[in-house]
This record gives structure tokens, sequence and C-alpha cells, in this order.
């Protein structure tokens, strides 16, 4: 069976067209129920700060009570904040409300299993097939679940971000400036860095229901690299609209992306001698991470786009680290999933130990240049299979000699063809690029 919801991070759409419909969330999880826990169990639901989670909420809660399911509500939380949560109750599942780093219009829902993790596409499978022959069901009175909110789930979640790092981080006397995105993590992330001793200096945590990811945190880290050294920061931390991705800015004002901080984890845990297998990237990271991890001695995989693939890698190939440019970091011997606190604790603790700059840690990673360009269409197709799609690529190979890399894929979460050219030198990089955009869009339905 093919997933004709799910995609690579959960149900995802514009609100209020298909899939993204109140209709649609109550049978979502009057299928999930039936699914995950058949003899009744727990959920715990979390969100972002869009406006429209409040309904997707609502009519999740519904369809879980109805199936028998007790509901626990969070209220906005950060996408790993719920995956930790589902750990630490016996029969519990989560789920999440979220279109990550997506406009305010779009929202999503993602599940997790007891374990914290993402459920597979056997599991997903399982659940539309559950919607389209189950409806939405509703037990008997005395089998209906109950819902109430779940006061202390932030604190919960902030104790475990903190207790991450072994032996704890001390950030006294520390400036830094975080950019939540107006998103999920507006009040656990100043929380966490001040609980911590640092000296906090929030940007993008006063969400409103229609500015999360406006011009803030990860995607847009334009403010966050004029505050940084405008304030004389030693570091500024970005997160994306439910918290689950990272970018930083070191005290110049320089973006350091995904790459560049697996890159520092992964030197200062080889060092330590607490490096576990290979370090897992995606088809989409840069060359220059694979080329300094080789000087280093450390394995490099790359996995097809997506956390769940690298997760997936890191499994086959026994690791525990690895991650996305975009900043999706996975340690799985601290969480299950990609959480961008977690992975920001790491990075100031290295930067504590070392007595180094974030510039400094990252400059042991040159970047190759790298162009990313986004063709939107208006339904998914498989551009490489396109005769002329496929002539530009191999024309531009040509011109690469090499010397580069070509990756071109269908975005899993939003319309588009995503065109990423690598190469030695950044004008032919985006010649490149842009010489097989012009012929996606030439072809684009």
């Amino acid at each position: 069976m093919t997933r004709k919801y799910f995609g690579t991070d959960g149900v995802r759409g514009r609100v209020g067209e298909a899939p993204m419909t109140v209709d649609f969330a109550l049978r979502l999880a009057s299928a999930a129920a039936r699914v995950l826990a058949p003899d009744g169990g727990r959920v715990v639901i979390g969100k972002d700060t869009r406006l429209s989670g409040y309904m997707f909420e609502a009519a999740l809660e519904a369809g879980f009570v109805a199936a028998g399911v007790d509901v626990l509500l969070t209220g906005p939380i950060p996408t790993p904040g719920i995956a930790y949560l589902a750990t630490r109750m016996p029969g519990c599942f989560g789920v999440v409300i979220s279109a990550s780093h997506n406009p305010y219009e779009d929202n999503g829902i993602k599940i997790f299993n007891s374990s914290g993790e993402k459920l597979g596409d056997e599991l997903e499978e399982r659940i539309e097939l559950e919607m389209e022959q189950g409806g939405v069901q509703t037990q008997a009175s005395n089998r209906i679940g109950r819902a109430r909110r779940a006061e202390t789930a932030l604190d919960q979640y902030q104790e475990f971000c903190a207790g991450t790092v072994p032996g704890g981080v001390d950030l006294t006397g520390v400036k830094l400036v975080i950019d939540c995105a107006n998103g999920a993590g507006f009040k656990v992330g100043p929380r966490l860095l001040a609980a911590l001793g640092a000296e906090v200096i929030p940007i993008g945590c006063s969400p409103n229901g229609r500015n999360i990811n406006d011009g803030c945190g990860s995607t847009s880290p334009g403010l966050l690299q004029l505050t940084v050294p405008g304030v004389g920061a030693a570091a500024g931390i970005a997160l994306d609209g439910d918290g689950d991705r990272l970018a930083m800015v070191d005290h110049l004002g320089r973006v350091v992306d995904g790459d560049q901080l697996l890159f520092i984890i992964a030197r200062d845990r080889a060092r330590r001698g607490e490096l576990k297998g290979p370090v897992v990237g995606t088809l989409m990271s840069n060359l220059g991470l694979e080329l300094a991890l080789r000087e280093l001695g450390i394995g490099f995989r790359r996995a097809a786009v997506g956390d769940r693939y690298v997760l997936a890698m890191l499994r086959e190939e026994g690791g525990v680290l690895g991650g996305e440019t975009s900043g999706h970091i996975l340690s799985l011997d601290r969480a299950t999933t990609g959480d961008a606190l977690v992975s920001a604790l790491q990075v100031l603790d290295v930067m504590r130990r070392s007595g180094q700059s974030l510039a400094a840690l990252a400059s042991g990673m040159p970047r190759l240049p790298q162009v990313m360009l986004n063709v939107r269409i208006t339904r998914r197709f498989d551009p490489g299979a396109v005769p002329e799609v496929a002539s530009a690529v191999a024309k531009a190979e040509s011109r690469l000699a090499g010397q580069g890399r070509i990756v071109l894929r269908p975005s899993g979460t939003e319309p588009l063809i995503r065109v990423m050219v690598e190469a030695r030198e950044e004008p032919l990089a985006r010649a490149c690029a842009e010489q097989i955009a012009a012929a996606v869009r030439a072809v684009s339905p």
C-alpha cells in the first residue's frame, strides 16, 4: 500500500484544504487509536503556536476520547518534548500539531510511538487503511476516555534537556541570544538557558498565532545575525517553529548550519572516545562535512533526505550521531528524535570546555559552495524521469567534471522540486543549478 496522507514527516498541508481539515483530524485520531491503543491507553498531544492548532487539538481530543483513549494536553511545546513525554508514561504515545518550518497558513500532524520515535511506514499505512475502512467510532459511555491538561509538561521537558549534558553545563556569565521563531519553544527555550546561568536575550518569542517562522527562526536568521554582534553575545541560537531544528550564529554574526554543528559535536565526541559508529548525513549534506570527518578518521554515510532515514541508517550502522544541513540533528544517546535545544546545549558545552568560540570551532569544517533552488510545482512528479530534465542534469555534470555533486528531488513536505548543486566555486554551482531549475520549470505540470 502506498501512503496517501503521511509524508516524510507526518501529515502536512494548507489549513482548510485536504488533508488538513477538522474532519480529517477527527478520523485520523479515531484510526490511530484503533491501531496504537486498541485496548485503551493514553496519548499526549502538543502543538506549536499556529492559530489553527486550537481547532486541530479539539478535533484530535474528541476522536481519541471517543475511541476510549485518555488525552493529556500540553499546549505549545517543542516536538521533541512530546517524544520525550511519550516515553515517560506507560501505554502512552504522542501527537504533535505542527507544520514545523512552514508558514502559519499550513499545519500538520505527526505521531510518536511509546519509545518516542516517529511511526514507521507500516504503522502509518495501517492507520490510513483504518481511516478508509472504519470511519469515526465512539465507545459506550463507560469506556470513553478522559482529557486533562498536563500542567507540568514544560517543566519536565526542561529538566530533561538540562540533563542531557553529562555533568551539566554552566552558562554563568555567557550572553546568548535565542530566536524561537515565535513557535513552540518560545517559553521553554529562554527559561532553559536562564536556568543554566546564561544572560538571555530572547527574540522571536512573542507568538500571536500568525507570526510563526515569519522573518525569524532557523529559516530566517537575519535578525539574529544582527542582534548577536550588536549586543556582544557569545552566540545566537535559532529554533524552527516546532523546535526540532537548530541553526546557530557566531559572535561575528555568521550562520553556523546543521552540517557545521554536526561536525563540532562529532569531533568533540571522537576526541573524548564517546563516538560510536559512523556519522550519518543525507544526500544534501555538504561535501565539506564528509571531507573534514574523513581527515579525523571518522566514518561518514549518506541517507535519503529526512530524519527518519537518518535514524534508520544510524541503527543499521550502529551509530549514534547524524543529521541534516537544516539543523535536524539526532543524538541517539541523548534523545530519541531531533531536538534543537538538546543539540544547542551540546555545542555550548563544547564551547565552555574548550574555551573556543563558535566561530573557531566551526572553522574546522570548510564548506564547499552549495546552491539550493526550490522550484514550485502544482503536483508531485519524478523530475529525474523527465528526458528534458535528465538532459540538463547530464550537461551540468559535464561542466562539473567530477568536482561537485548534483541532487534533484521532490520535497517531502512542500510542493517543491529541490535542485542542489555543489562545486568548488560558487558561480559554477549557481550556473548549473539555474540550468537544471529552468528545465524543471519548463516541464512542471
